[in-house]
C-alpha cells in the first residue's frame, strides 16, 4: 500500500468517528443517562452472551438511534424472552426529520400488538 493510500485511510478512520460524535452524543451516553435515572443496570450479559443495554425491575431495554428502529424490535424481544421481563426500546432521535422513525416504530408495535414499551430521548441542550 502506498504512503498516500495509508494517509488517506488514516484520515477516514479518524474523521468518521469524530463526525458521528459531532452530530450528537454516542449511544452509550444516552444509555447511561436513562438507565441511571430509571435505576437500571447497564450492559447485562444474557444467557446467549448478548448484552442487554439496560435492565430495570420491569424491563429489558434496547437503545438505538432512530434509523435502527427495526433492529431494536428484534433485540428488545430477544432480551425480554431471556429475562422474563417486558421488552422496551429507548429510541434516540437527534434530528427532527428522524421523528418519522419514532412514528413508524410505535405504529408497528400497535398494529401487531407487540409487547414492547417505548421511550424517546432527544439531545439535552
Amino acid at each position: 500500500m502506498s504512503r498516500k493510500s495509508i494517509s488517506f485511510l488514516m484520515i477516514v478512520l479518524l474523521v468518521i468517528p469524530v463526525q458521528a460524535i459531532a452530530d450528537g452524543h454516542a449511544e452509550k451516553w444516552y444509555q447511561s443517562q436513562w438507565c441511571s435515572e430509571n435505576k437500571g443496570q447497564m450492559e447485562v450479559v444474557m444467557p446467549d452472551d448478548s448484552r442487554c443495554d439496560c435492565v430495570t425491575e420491569k424491563h429489558a431495554i434496547e437503545f438505538d438511534f432512530a434509523g435502527k428502529w427495526s433492529e431494536a424490535i428484534g433485540q428488545s424481544l430477544n432480551y425480554a424472552m431471556q429475562t422474563g421481563k417486558r421488552a422496551g426500546i429507548v429510541m434516540i432521535v437527534e434530528k427532527q426529520k428522524d421523528r418519522r422513525f419514532w412514528i413508524r416504530l410505535n405504529s408497528i408495535i400497535q398494529q401487531f400488538g407487540l409487547p414492547i414499551d417505548t421511550w424517546i430521548m432527544t439531545p439535552k441542550e
